[in-house]
């Protein structure tokens, strides 16, 4: 797994940005609920911390989330994350943090383009096998092979 200085400056890169992000979105979020229900309470974990939780899940070898968080994070990561919430309220922040992600990995993550590009060749299937002549969605754009 990546060490705990790794683990560090992982979050202090995703907490910075968050920071920011959350300045920047202050005055253009709506928000859906109704102010009567609204609570400012804080969430035992910040956006920051599922985020880093999330980056780590995807550097190291395991592949389901519930265990890693239940059995490795929960465990062994207990001095880096001291409040851990049960897995179902962390699936829960998951949704909360899921846009400040998606905009961290797509700024922040992404390399340059190094002129080498990898394309996915498999079929999309536009309608059942049977109508497929009768289909015109990509006429005149998609050709067959």
């Amino acid at each position: 797994m990546v060490s705990s200085d790794k683990l560090t400056e992982i979050f202090c890169m995703i907490d910075d940005f968050c920071i920011e992000f959350d300045k920047a979105k202050e005055g253009y979020v709506v928000s859906n609920y109704n102010v009567k229900k609204a609570r400012n309470r804080k969430f035992c974990l910040s956006d920051s911390e599922v985020i880093t939780i999330l980056v780590f899940f995807h550097a190291g070898q395991f592949r389901n989330l519930k265990h890693f968080y239940i059995n490795y994070v929960q465990v062994h990561l207990q001095r880096e994350f001291p409040q851990t919430v049960s897995y179902n309220r962390f699936v829960e922040l998951q949704r909360k943090a899921a846009v400040p992600m998606a905009v961290f990995l797509k700024t922040c993550c992404l390399g340059n383009c190094t002129g080498v590009l990898f394309i996915d060749s498999t079929p999309l299937r536009a309608c059942h096998i049977k109508r497929e002549r009768q289909n015109k969605v990509f006429k005149g754009i998609a050709t067959k092979g």
